[in-house]
Formats: C-alpha cells, sequence, structure tokens
C-alpha cells in the first residue's frame, strides 16, 4: 500500500472562492462593519444594530471575515485586526475603504471574465483598454484612490527635499486626484504645479488643489498625456502609476518627451508596483502584471532593470530606486 499521502485541496477552492473575499470586504466596508466595531460593537446583535443589518447576515458575515484574517474572534465577540484596524475603520487616518469603489468597479472587474483570451493575445483589444481615450473610470480613479497615495505623496516630497527647495515648477502627469502635485505645494509655497490630465478628471484635482489652499499655485492642461503641449521648464515631473499602462518602446518615447520638458539638471519621479527580478516577489507587485494583461493592451509591472532602461534610453542618468511602506516604488532620476 502506498504511503504518498494526497496533499490538501483547500488553495484549489480557496482561490476558485477568492471573488467572495472581495464580495465580503466590499459588503463589510459598504456596512461600515470595521468602523462599528471599533466603536465597541463586538457582539452579532450589537453590530447588525450599528449596521442596520440582521442578525444572521452580521454573524456569518464576521464569521466569514475572520477566516481570512480581517477580524479576530473570541467568546463570541470580535475584534479588528492590526491591519482592518489600520486600513479598513474610518476611525484610522489612514483609512483606505473607498479605494474598494475603483478596485472593484464592474468594468475593470469584467475585464477578468475573458483573461483568458487576453492570455492568448497577450493583452486587450485596445478599445477595451482601461487606457481608451476619456475613460469615465478615471474619474471614479481620481474620487476614490486618493487615501491610498497620500503616503506615497509625502514620501515623494521629502525625497526631492521639496520644503527647502526655492522655486519649482513641478509637471503632474496623469494627475488623477492630484496629490502628488498638491503635496508638493503644501510643502513648498514657492512651488507652481502644471496637472495633466482627461478634463473630467482634472475637475476632481482641482477641487482638491482648493480644498489643500494651493489652487492659485495650480495649473491645468486637458488631454491625452501623449498628445497635449507640456511646455518647458520644469524643475521636477511626475509619473506616477503610468507607465505601467504600456509597452517598454512607447514608455522610453513618452520619457524622452518628458525630459525634452524639463530643466537641466530637472528631476523626474516614478512611482510604480515594481517586482524582483524573479517577477514572483514580493506579491502585490509581482501580481499586478496579471492586472495588466486583463486591462491593457501591453502593459507590465516593470522590474528596477527595466524602468532604469526606459528611462536612460530617454537620456535621464542617475536612476536611484526607493522602497515604501506601500507596495510601490519611487525612481528618481536627473536630466
Amino acid at each position: 500500500m502506498s504511503t504518498h499521502t494526497m496533499p490538501s485541496a483547500a488553495l484549489v477552492f480557496d482561490t476558485l472562492f477568492a471573488f467572495a473575499q472581495s464580495a465580503a470586504l466590499k459588503s463589510a466596508l459598504d456596512l461600515e462593519l470595521f468602523t462599528a466595531i471599533d466603536e465597541g460593537a463586538r457582539t452579532a446583535p450589537a453590530i447588525a444594530k450599528r449596521c442596520a443589518a440582521s442578525e444572521r447576515g452580521a454573524r456569518i458575515l464576521c464569521d466569514y471575515l475572520t477566516t481570512i484574517g480581517l477580524l479576530h474572534k473570541s467568546d463570541g465577540t470580535y475584534q479588528l485586526s492590526a491591519e482592518s484596524a489600520a486600513f479598513l475603520s474610518k476611525r484610522s487616518p489612514a483609512y483606505l475603504g473607498t479605494t474598494a469603489r475603483f478596485l472593484l468597479l464592474p468594468e475593470l472587474r469584467r475585464n477578468f471574465d475573458d483573461l483568458t483570451e487576453a492570455v492568448r493575445r497577450g493583452g486587450v483589444a485596445p478599445s477595451a483598454s482601461a487606457v481608451a481615450d476619456e475613460n469615465p473610470i478615471w474619474v471614479e480613479f481620481a474620487r476614490s484612490m486618493m487615501p491610498m497615495m497620500v503616503p506615497a505623496a509625502h514620501a515623494i516630497a521629502d525625497l526631492l527635499g521639496v520644503s527647502s527647495a526655492g522655486p519649482l515648477k513641478v509637471l503632474d502627469i496623469a494627475a488623477g486626484h492630484g496629490v502628488f502635485g498638491i503635496t508638493i505645494a503644501q510643502r513648498s509655497p514657492r512651488a507652481e504645479v502644471v496637472a495633466v490630465d482627461w478634463a473630467s478628471v482634472l475637475t476632481v484635482a482641482e477641487e482638491n488643489a482648493r480644498s489643500a489652499n494651493v489652487h492659485d499655485r495650480y495649473r491645468k492642461i486637458a488631454g491625452d498625456a501623449f498628445k497635449v503641449d507640456f511646455g518647458t521648464g520644469y524643475d521636477v515631473a511626475l509619473v506616477t502609476n503610468f507607465l505601467h499602462h504600456f509597452d517598454p518602446p512607447t514608455c522610453t518615447g513618452f520619457l524622452r518627451t518628458v525630459h525634452d520638458a524639463m530643466k537641466a539638471g530637472g528631476r523626474v519621479v516614478v512611482l510604480e508596483f515594481v517586482p524582483n527580478p524573479d517577477r514572483v516577489s514580493p506579491p502585490v507587485p509581482a501580481r499586478f502584471s496579471l492586472t495588466m494583461l486583463a486591462d491593457t493592451p501591453a502593459g507590465d509591472a516593470y522590474t528596477f532593470d527595466e524602468l532604469r532602461q526606459q528611462l536612460e534610453g530617454a537620456g535621464f542618468h542617475d536612476v536611484s530606486a526607493h522602497g515604501l511602506a506601500t507596495p510601490e516604488t519611487v525612481l528618481i532620476a536627473q536630466k
């Protein structure tokens, strides 16, 4: 008789049911369940009352969230995990719950319904691309994703030393919510920001600039970042979460246009999900390539060496990488 034991199939079923994890997290955010627990509702009846839900529904959802590590349960009472307390309770300044509105958009999830064809083709058709002209998803992106980017925006301002810099002319490409340029303007009273994006998206960035009291130093250029005239004389160019949508030659050509818009000695800042050379670690940056396969005709998550080649091919030099507390990496290069 064989002594070989079969491995558990748990991983297979966990992966097949992974959609249930996103649905459970979205429901918990919709109901403000993590906030309710943070405010003292610790039992299923108390959580149900606070969240205007059924007791059965609250119990089953909380038990499920416990199985995936977002809650802890002891003697019928629930507590937040460290991650839930930091990122999923509205009482936390690092609350990320709004990101679910963008990341779980039906338009983005539907791209994965046809992933098999995307694997066969090597990407999606241009008409289905997330970066198709004037795609309305980017307005939701601008409204929902800013909290996720605040720590990176402050890290970039620190790395550039903007607080002690003199006058700065900053180009913020595909500005979205605008937090990267706005943060520099808040930290440097002599910084002026030019934000580039679709007109509908720039409306959100302008609202945020007004809220931050920097709107008098905030200009907009509406249109396709590949077609508009950036102007010249920039000290800093921000290329954040942009290059991953395109193939390397397109990225290099685009960065050459950015290079032309900058002063000698100016610095370009790239923010990206950067996997290790093995392309399977760390998990979040490594997995991001699949999102680009599903969402774009030719995008990818690029390694540091690949991004350095793109930057150097565009004429930049002295490329350095700086890890963040979030799963992304900042690259800075000089003209």
